[in-house]
Protein backbone atom coordinates (compact mmCIF):
# COMPACT_ATOMS: atom_id res chain seq x y z
CA UNK A 1 0.00 0.00 0.00
CA UNK A 2 3.18 2.72 0.74
CA UNK A 3 6.34 1.91 -1.14
CA UNK A 4 9.03 4.28 0.44
CA UNK A 5 12.12 4.75 -1.44
CA UNK A 6 15.56 6.05 -0.18
CA UNK A 7 16.94 8.32 -2.66
CA UNK A 8 19.74 10.24 -0.81
CA UNK A 9 21.36 10.21 2.79
CA UNK A 10 23.82 13.41 4.05
CA UNK A 11 25.26 14.41 7.49
CA UNK A 12 22.33 17.08 7.07
CA UNK A 13 19.21 15.04 5.60
CA UNK A 14 17.80 12.10 4.00
CA UNK A 15 15.15 12.28 0.71
CA UNK A 16 12.18 9.46 0.56
CA UNK A 17 9.82 8.76 -2.47
CA UNK A 18 7.06 8.04 -0.77
CA UNK A 19 4.14 6.37 -2.80
CA UNK A 20 0.79 5.41 -1.48
CA UNK A 21 -1.96 3.56 -2.98
CA UNK A 22 -4.85 3.76 -0.31
CA UNK A 23 -7.95 4.66 -0.96
CA UNK A 24 -11.70 5.55 0.82
CA UNK A 25 -12.01 1.98 2.09
CA UNK A 26 -8.67 1.59 4.02
CA UNK A 27 -8.66 2.59 7.89
CA UNK A 28 -6.35 5.24 8.61
CA UNK A 29 -3.68 4.25 11.31
CA UNK A 30 -2.06 6.48 13.36
CA UNK A 31 1.83 7.24 12.85
CA UNK A 32 4.36 9.10 14.27
CA UNK A 33 7.04 12.01 12.70
CA UNK A 34 10.39 11.03 13.94
CA UNK A 35 12.12 14.13 12.42
CA UNK A 36 11.74 17.39 10.99
CA UNK A 37 10.27 17.28 7.42
CA UNK A 38 8.96 18.85 4.85
CA UNK A 39 7.40 16.94 2.35
CA UNK A 40 6.07 18.39 -1.14
CA UNK A 41 3.32 16.63 -3.08
CA UNK A 42 4.20 15.97 -6.35
CA UNK A 43 0.95 14.14 -7.71
CA UNK A 44 -2.41 13.36 -5.87
CA UNK A 45 -4.34 14.37 -2.89
CA UNK A 46 -5.22 13.21 0.44
CA UNK A 47 -6.48 14.55 4.35
CA UNK A 48 -3.69 15.05 7.33
CA UNK A 49 -4.65 15.19 10.17
CA UNK A 50 -2.22 16.60 13.49
CA UNK A 51 -2.81 17.80 16.66
CA UNK A 52 -6.39 17.74 15.76
CA UNK A 53 -6.45 20.23 13.23
CA UNK A 54 -7.39 18.41 9.65
CA UNK A 55 -5.20 19.67 6.45
CA UNK A 56 -6.14 18.40 2.70
CA UNK A 57 -3.15 18.07 0.33
CA UNK A 58 -3.25 18.64 -3.07
CA UNK A 59 0.01 18.71 -5.93
CA UNK A 60 2.27 20.95 -4.76
CA UNK A 61 1.66 21.54 -1.06
CA UNK A 62 4.09 21.01 1.96
CA UNK A 63 3.26 18.34 4.63
CA UNK A 64 5.69 19.84 7.80
CA UNK A 65 6.38 16.96 10.45
CA UNK A 66 7.94 17.46 13.84
CA UNK A 67 9.88 15.41 16.03
CA UNK A 68 7.42 13.00 18.00
CA UNK A 69 4.36 14.86 16.49
CA UNK A 70 1.81 12.05 15.94
CA UNK A 71 -0.90 12.33 12.63
CA UNK A 72 -2.72 10.17 10.45
CA UNK A 73 -3.43 10.30 6.88
CA UNK A 74 -7.12 9.89 5.29
CA UNK A 75 -8.06 9.08 1.73
CA UNK A 76 -11.76 8.74 2.06
CA UNK A 77 -12.42 11.19 -0.47
CA UNK A 78 -9.19 10.41 -2.64
CA UNK A 79 -8.90 7.45 -5.38
CA UNK A 80 -5.89 6.93 -7.26
CA UNK A 81 -3.00 7.26 -4.63
CA UNK A 82 -0.56 10.10 -4.29
CA UNK A 83 3.17 10.54 -4.03
CA UNK A 84 5.38 12.80 -2.15
CA UNK A 85 8.96 13.65 -1.90
CA UNK A 86 10.05 14.07 1.68
CA UNK A 87 13.19 15.51 3.20
CA UNK A 88 13.86 14.54 6.38
CA UNK A 89 16.34 16.52 8.10
CA UNK A 90 19.00 15.91 11.19
CA UNK A 91 19.00 18.43 13.74
CA UNK A 92 22.67 19.96 12.07
CA UNK A 93 20.38 20.35 9.07
CA UNK A 94 17.49 22.07 10.91
CA UNK A 95 20.33 24.23 12.74
CA UNK A 96 21.47 25.64 9.12
CA UNK A 97 17.62 26.11 8.23
CA UNK A 98 17.10 28.53 11.29
CA UNK A 99 13.44 28.38 11.57
CA UNK A 100 11.54 28.50 15.11
CA UNK A 101 9.52 25.63 16.39
CA UNK A 102 6.39 27.76 15.63
CA UNK A 103 7.27 27.25 12.31
CA UNK A 104 7.09 23.48 12.28
CA UNK A 105 3.68 23.46 14.14
CA UNK A 106 1.82 24.97 10.85
CA UNK A 107 1.31 21.23 9.73
CA UNK A 108 0.52 21.90 6.21
CA UNK A 109 1.30 24.64 3.71
CA UNK A 110 -0.82 25.91 0.71
CA UNK A 111 0.87 25.62 -3.18
CA UNK A 112 2.81 28.62 -3.39
CA UNK A 113 4.35 29.09 -6.51
CA UNK A 114 8.07 29.45 -5.59
CA UNK A 115 7.61 26.04 -3.75
CA UNK A 116 5.67 24.12 -7.10
CA UNK A 117 8.57 25.08 -9.12
CA UNK A 118 10.97 24.30 -6.53
CA UNK A 119 9.40 21.30 -6.17
CA UNK A 120 9.78 20.21 -9.84
CA UNK A 121 13.38 21.09 -9.69
CA UNK A 122 13.49 18.54 -6.82
CA UNK A 123 11.15 16.10 -8.78
CA UNK A 124 14.11 16.59 -12.03
CA UNK A 125 16.94 15.86 -9.32
CA UNK A 126 14.87 12.49 -8.35
CA UNK A 127 14.73 11.34 -11.84
CA UNK A 128 18.06 12.00 -12.38
CA UNK A 129 17.47 14.96 -15.13
CA UNK A 130 19.32 17.78 -13.21
CA UNK A 131 22.88 17.76 -12.05
CA UNK A 132 22.14 19.78 -8.69
CA UNK A 133 22.48 17.58 -5.49
CA UNK A 134 19.51 17.25 -3.10
CA UNK A 135 21.20 19.24 -0.05
CA UNK A 136 20.78 22.34 -2.40
CA UNK A 137 17.35 22.05 -3.66
CA UNK A 138 16.10 20.91 -0.11
CA UNK A 139 18.04 23.97 1.36
CA UNK A 140 16.07 26.14 -1.17
CA UNK A 141 12.73 24.48 -0.21
CA UNK A 142 13.32 24.81 2.88
CA UNK A 143 14.57 28.72 2.57
CA UNK A 144 11.29 29.00 0.85
CA UNK A 145 8.80 27.39 3.68
CA UNK A 146 10.68 29.54 5.98
CA UNK A 147 10.33 33.01 4.38
CA UNK A 148 6.08 31.93 3.73
CA UNK A 149 5.36 30.11 7.03
CA UNK A 150 3.60 33.19 8.68
CA UNK A 151 1.94 33.88 5.16
CA UNK A 152 0.85 30.32 4.85
CA UNK A 153 -3.35 29.96 5.89
CA UNK A 154 -4.71 26.46 7.47
CA UNK A 155 -7.42 25.21 6.32
CA UNK A 156 -10.34 25.62 8.42
CA UNK A 157 -11.06 23.22 10.89
CA UNK A 158 -15.11 23.21 10.83
CA UNK A 159 -16.03 22.81 7.38
CA UNK A 160 -18.34 20.24 6.04
CA UNK A 161 -16.88 16.99 4.85
CA UNK A 162 -18.65 17.21 1.54
CA UNK A 163 -17.54 20.66 1.37
CA UNK A 164 -13.93 19.37 1.75
CA UNK A 165 -14.77 16.78 -1.12
CA UNK A 166 -15.70 18.89 -3.69
CA UNK A 167 -13.40 21.49 -3.17
CA UNK A 168 -10.16 18.30 -3.80
CA UNK A 169 -12.12 17.15 -6.59
CA UNK A 170 -12.12 20.56 -8.61
CA UNK A 171 -8.71 20.76 -7.76
CA UNK A 172 -7.80 17.51 -8.93
CA UNK A 173 -9.83 19.53 -12.36
CA UNK A 174 -7.87 22.15 -12.45
CA UNK A 175 -4.34 20.50 -12.34
CA UNK A 176 -5.40 18.10 -15.04
CA UNK A 177 -7.12 20.85 -17.56
CA UNK A 178 -4.50 23.90 -16.01
CA UNK A 179 -3.50 23.76 -20.20
CA UNK A 180 -6.49 24.92 -20.95
CA UNK A 181 -8.38 28.37 -21.45
CA UNK A 182 -10.01 27.99 -17.69
CA UNK A 183 -11.84 30.54 -15.78
CA UNK A 184 -13.90 30.83 -12.50
CA UNK A 185 -17.07 29.92 -14.39
CA UNK A 186 -16.10 26.85 -16.20
CA UNK A 187 -14.75 25.69 -12.30
CA UNK A 188 -18.29 26.40 -11.17
CA UNK A 189 -19.58 24.62 -13.76
CA UNK A 190 -16.95 21.77 -13.92
CA UNK A 191 -17.93 21.81 -9.73
CA UNK A 192 -21.71 21.96 -9.93
CA UNK A 193 -21.64 25.37 -7.81
CA UNK A 194 -21.92 28.68 -8.03
CA UNK A 195 -18.87 30.66 -8.83
CA UNK A 196 -19.70 32.81 -5.57
CA UNK A 197 -19.76 29.68 -3.43
CA UNK A 198 -16.86 27.79 -5.26
CA UNK A 199 -14.42 30.86 -4.65
CA UNK A 200 -15.48 30.47 -0.95
CA UNK A 201 -15.61 26.80 -0.53
CA UNK A 202 -11.81 26.32 -2.48
CA UNK A 203 -10.45 29.11 -0.14
CA UNK A 204 -11.84 28.11 3.16
CA UNK A 205 -10.48 24.60 2.53
CA UNK A 206 -7.45 24.79 0.43
CA UNK A 207 -6.15 28.20 1.08
CA UNK A 208 -5.71 30.04 -1.71
CA UNK A 209 -8.59 30.32 -4.62
CA UNK A 210 -8.96 28.32 -7.62
CA UNK A 211 -7.26 31.04 -10.26
CA UNK A 212 -4.06 30.94 -7.89
CA UNK A 213 -4.35 27.32 -8.04
CA UNK A 214 -4.65 27.13 -11.69
CA UNK A 215 -1.84 29.90 -12.22
CA UNK A 216 0.47 27.54 -9.92
CA UNK A 217 -0.29 24.22 -11.73
CA UNK A 218 0.45 26.19 -14.87
CA UNK A 219 4.12 27.24 -13.39
CA UNK A 220 4.26 23.70 -12.25
CA UNK A 221 4.03 22.19 -15.49
CA UNK A 222 6.30 24.70 -17.01
CA UNK A 223 9.09 23.89 -14.63
CA UNK A 224 8.72 20.55 -15.06
CA UNK A 225 9.22 20.93 -19.10
CA UNK A 226 12.32 23.14 -18.81
CA UNK A 227 13.94 20.20 -16.85
CA UNK A 228 12.52 17.46 -19.30
CA UNK A 229 11.58 19.10 -22.62
CA UNK A 230 14.05 20.88 -25.34
CA UNK A 231 10.88 22.93 -26.55
CA UNK A 232 11.33 26.51 -27.24
CA UNK A 233 10.17 28.93 -24.27
CA UNK A 234 7.59 30.30 -26.44
CA UNK A 235 5.77 26.71 -26.81
CA UNK A 236 6.34 25.44 -23.09
CA UNK A 237 4.47 28.92 -22.26
CA UNK A 238 1.77 27.64 -25.19
CA UNK A 239 1.85 24.27 -23.73
CA UNK A 240 1.14 25.05 -20.16
CA UNK A 241 -1.98 27.25 -20.82
CA UNK A 242 0.07 30.78 -20.63
CA UNK A 243 -1.42 32.87 -23.77
CA UNK A 244 1.06 35.62 -23.45
CA UNK A 245 4.75 34.47 -23.41
CA UNK A 246 5.73 38.08 -21.42
CA UNK A 247 3.10 36.96 -18.44
CA UNK A 248 4.41 33.63 -18.50
CA UNK A 249 8.01 34.93 -18.12
CA UNK A 250 7.13 37.81 -15.54
CA UNK A 251 5.04 35.40 -13.78
CA UNK A 252 7.68 32.37 -14.17
CA UNK A 253 10.69 34.86 -13.08
CA UNK A 254 8.36 36.05 -9.99
CA UNK A 255 7.67 32.82 -8.53
CA UNK A 256 11.67 30.98 -9.22
CA UNK A 257 13.68 34.33 -9.22
CA UNK A 258 14.65 33.64 -12.56
CA UNK A 259 13.78 33.49 -15.83
CA UNK A 260 12.68 30.37 -17.38
CA UNK A 261 15.99 30.30 -19.62
CA UNK A 262 18.22 30.24 -16.45
CA UNK A 263 16.19 28.03 -14.87
CA UNK A 264 16.28 25.36 -17.78
CA UNK A 265 19.91 26.12 -17.89
CA UNK A 266 20.98 26.00 -13.70
CA UNK A 267 18.58 22.27 -13.49
CA UNK A 268 21.10 20.70 -16.26
CA UNK A 269 23.82 22.22 -15.38
CA UNK A 270 24.21 22.36 -11.74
Amino acid sequence: MMQIIAKAETSKLAVYEYRCQAGPSDRSVPEMHNEHSISYVRRGSFGYVAQGKPHELITGSLLIGRPGLEYSCTHEHHAGGDECLSFKFTPEGIEEIGANDEAWEIGAAPPLPEIMVIGELAQAVAEGSSTLAFDEVALMLAAIFVRNVRGTRSAAARIRPHHRRRAIDIARWIEASSNQAVDLDSMARAAGMGSFHLLRTFSRVLGLTPHQYLIRSRLRHAARLLTHDDSAVTQIAAMVGFGDLSNFVRTFHRAAGMSPQQFRRRSRAG
